[in-house]
């Protein structure tokens, strides 16, 4: 799999609460962008395949929701379109198996689409029932998201001693990051206080602690690595994928300090690139909530277990930082779009790596991995790219 498969094309819209635009709309949007970013021109009819993501099709009031949900509005008829589910990992395994794809021959070219439309209902109806799936009726009365997440959060305080103020450092600086990202859905920074003394959702989580309901799409176009020069003089190739799972039953996980699914998936990512976490110059990482990010960068490797808070409290994460973790400002401040949250990763760590990403451009980038989360802590998904073949 390894530099068999590079990024030539890539594509999103700016994530929101957009009433105004339909599902096909923003899937149409986002494939329009991604064609019109390859620099040397794609033929749209280059393109052979496509992989859907979306997570909820109940979402955008379908009961059955197929490839053809793409293909028509993109008029990509009649070839092959993939609809992929897979949690909040749904859009970067879209992009996992279009690689896969290509990199076996069996296509020249394909697509990866994540889209989700997430506000056109309640956000209680957007993941109702969801989370508590497949729990003991007594362990999934009142299960939300942030309720998961805060068993982790007050799991790691009691063990570790992270604090409710290490949590607003990520709060704090994925804002700022978002300020700078013209895809965010909020773009306004807020201060430490601002986080610290915002409403309780769920003890120790706050407001700002949990990221937003929100839609948007997100595209790439893949093609193989040879071929990769035809399109653009300055491809992204693709080093490592890893993917992995671990219980959805809150009551079966051994402990509420690690997502086991993503040390494991970022082990076979940095396996199959042949790196390490030294070697990553910048990250996108599932920041759902402000205690996910502190777990992920454990859990990555870019710093020790138990010290994720301190290592961000203390800059290493900013912009400019020993690891800058989510410039794009993260699910956090970007927004979280389910089936495109993947892919508008794939979408961020690219423009760094062609120097593209603006005022928020991190400097000398030529690694970068991004990171997916998914359910309880039940799937992961890992993703390591460069501006160079490793």
């Amino acid at each position: 799999m390894k530099n068999k498969v590079a990024v030539v094309g890539f594509g999103m819209i700016k994530f929101g609460e957009l009433f105004e635009k339909s599902y096909e709309d923003m899937m149409s949007e986002a494939y329009l962008n991604a064609l019109k970013s390859v620099d040397n021109g794609i033929d749209q009819k280059e393109i052979q395949a496509a992989w859907l993501g979306t997570c909820i099709g109940s979402i955008i009031k379908r009961e059955i929701l197929t490839g053809a949900s793409l293909a028509e509005p993109l008029s990509f008829m009649p070839r092959p379109v993939s609809r992929l589910e897979n949690a909040c990992a749904t859009g970067s395994d879209a992009f996992r198996n279009a690689c896969f794809a290509v990199a076996s021959g069996a296509y020249d070219v394909a697509l990866a689409l994540g889209a989700e439309k997430m506000r056109d209902v309640p956000p209680i109806e957007s993941l109702q029932g969801v989370v508590a799936r497949g729990m003991h009726p007594i362990y999934a009365r009142g299960m939300t998201a942030p309720a998961v997440f805060a068993f982790y959060a007050n799991r790691h305080m009691h063990d570790f001693g992270t604090t409710k103020q290490q949590m607003a450092y990520v709060a704090v600086k994925n804002h700022k990051n978002g300020a700078l990202d013209p895809y965010s859905h909020f773009q306004r920074p807020i201060k430490l206080e601002d986080a610290l003394k915002a409403p309780m959702v769920c003890s120790p989580l706050g407001l700002f602690d949990c990221c937003p309901v929100t839609d948007g799409a997100a595209a790439v176009i893949i093609t193989r690595a040879e071929l990769a020069k035809k399109y653009t003089d300055t491809p992204i190739y693709v080093a490592g994928l890893g993917l992995a799972t671990d219980t959805f039953n809150l009551a079966s996980k051994p402990d509420f300090t690690t997502f086991y699914a993503t040390v494991e998936a970022g082990k076979e990512a940095y396996k199959m690139a042949g790196i390490g976490p030294d070697d990553i110059d910048l990250a996108e990482v599932h920041d759902c909530f402000t205690i996910t990010e502190i777990l992920d960068t454990e859990d990555l490797g870019f710093c020790k277990k138990g010290e994720g808070g301190k290592f961000i409290e203390q800059g290493n994460t900013e912009i400019g930082g020993k690891i800058p973790i989510n410039p794009s400002g993260g699910l956090k401040s970007k927004g979280h779009p389910i089936g495109a949250t993947g892919v508008a990763q794939i979408c961020e760590i690219s423009w760094h790596l062609r120097n593209e990403a603006d005022k928020r451009q991190v400097s000398g980038a030529e690694i970068g991995l991004t990171h997916n989360l998914g359910g309880t802590g039940s799937v992961a998904s890992v993703t390591i790219l460069s501006n160079k073949q490793l």
